[in-house]
């Protein structure tokens, strides 16, 4: 282990950042269509909140944030990935409440498991996977 990483004492992954404009609005997709809980809601400075979002009983969140001064949000590729034991029945599920997904489900074959995008009202994407065991 280098010096530095001896250093940091990093236990884990605790949260990922999505820049959001609307965080109401980033609310009802995350809580109301893909079925994440709030866990945390709290002033940051005057008109703007910290909220994290999270799959019940998961140790990692997603923040949902404001970006950076002088920054856009959204449109990014923010690498998440969210398992899923019925990729087919999500996708389907998805598009009937009119989210932003691909449309269809890609299937790579060999080791990479069946997966799709979707997007949030901002037009930051996740990849919706079921993996294969």
């Amino acid at each position: 282990m280098s010096t530095v990483a001896s250093k940091l004492n990093i236990s884990r992954v605790g949260r990922v950042c999505v820049t959001v404009a609307d965080t109401d609005r980033a609310l009802d997709f995350y809580v109301g269509t893909l079925g994440f809980e709030k866990v945390v809601d709290v002033p940051l400075g005057p008109d703007m909140r910290w909220v994290e979002v999270s799959v019940s009983d998961a140790e990692t969140t997603i923040a949902l944030a404001p970006p950076p001064q002088g920054r856009q949000a959204g449109e990014s590729e923010t690498g998440i990935c969210l398992d899923t034991s019925d990729v087919d029945g999500a996708h389907a599920a998805l598009k009937e409440a009119g989210a932003d997904v691909d449309d269809e489900v890609s299937r790579y074959g060999g080791p990479v498991p069946p997966m799709f995008w979707v997007r949030d009202p901002d037009g930051n994407s996740l990849i919706v996977v079921e993996p294969q065991n």
